[in-house]
């Protein structure tokens, strides 16, 4: 298992001092998020040659592994020249990726809304075009992962046009390719259903990598007021293990339980400064707390 840590928390840093922080504080894997001096969420890469090379040289000054790298594109958009530009955006991505060493790529599903939002008329309209667009941009991406053997591991996110644990992996497997695999994100939990263990013993078969974060449980009560009343904005946070609600007993005992073996990735984003650092040590030892824990020591 190896596991990652993703910076956002520290990307007011040009990206070598990023690696060289992450690093310096104890972690052997990165997680590349999205940047907006390289990898833009929904925009074309910015990525030049230079950046490449300064980012690869602290990779290798490092000895720091790049285990997967974040990419959102706007791929299942109904809109067909959305999804057109996403296509194109993820093709001129893709030789990047390989160019600067990187083990997998994970996304998200996206174009919401989600079907359980009602700030569209006809929502479950909108996720039947969703989910079109995704396959027909699968069938032009498809044969490029396969055929540069670039694993690509998808998650169910807020708000997109699938959001459900289960409905997400039954798509990825359906997708029936060695090389596309499913992501589980813990502070996603609340939205992804109800039962931590039995999610993730239903994605046990595509499961490849995990996002740990805690989260608190958006669906209790009074907890969140939000104006105007109904809307259907997706709530939840990136908090270190501890400060939320997710059951991190059952959420670890769980993958320890299926031999989960794949990339582990912290994922907190709630602070910044001095508070990131800590934050990114604590996140460190306590995953490491749970992994000495819950799997079998050979």
């Amino acid at each position: 298992m190896q596991l990652a840590l993703d910076p956002l928390m520290h990307c007011d840093r040009p990206l070598p001092d990023v690696v060289r922080l992450v690093a310096d504080l104890g972690w052997e894997n990165l997680e590349l998020c999205s940047r907006d001096d390289f990898f833009p969420e929904y925009w074309p890469p910015r990525a030049d040659n230079t950046r490449i090379r300064e980012f690869k040289q602290a990779l290798h000054e490092t000895g720091m592994n790049l285990v997967s790298l974040l990419l959102t594109y706007r791929w299942a958009s109904p809109d067909e020249e959305e999804r057109q530009a996403a296509v194109r955006y993820w093709k001129r991505a893709l030789p990047i990726v390989k160019e600067i060493e990187c083990q997998t790529v994970n996304s998200i599903f996206d174009r919401g809304p989600s079907p359980q939002s009602t700030s569209f008329a006809g929502p479950e309209v909108h996720a039947e075009a969703s989910e079109a667009a995704f396959w027909k941009s699968m069938e032009e991406l498809l044969p490029i992962f396969e055929a540069e053997q670039l694993p690509l591991h998808i998650e169910a996110h807020p708000d997109d046009f699938v959001e459900d644990n289960n409905l997400a992996v039954d798509m990825i497997r359906s997708i029936d390719s060695p090389w596309v695999k499913y992501l589980y994100c813990a502070p996603h939990t609340f939205h992804l259903g109800e039962d931590v263990a039995a999610m993730l013993r239903y994605a046990a078969p595509v499961l490849a990598h995990v996002h740990v974060a805690d989260s608190f449980n958006h669906k209790r009560g009074w907890r969140y007021i939000m104006n105007p009343a109904g809307t259907p904005a997706r709530i939840h946070q990136h908090l270190d293990i501890g400060a939320g609600e997710v059951d991190w007993e059952a959420f670890f005992g769980t993958l320890g339980e299926i031999e989960f073996d794949g990339i582990m990735t912290s994922q907190v984003f709630a602070w910044d400064g001095e508070r990131a650092v800590q934050s990114s040590r604590f996140m460190l030892a306590k995953m490491q707390e749970y992994v000495d824990k819950y799997w079998k020591q050979s």
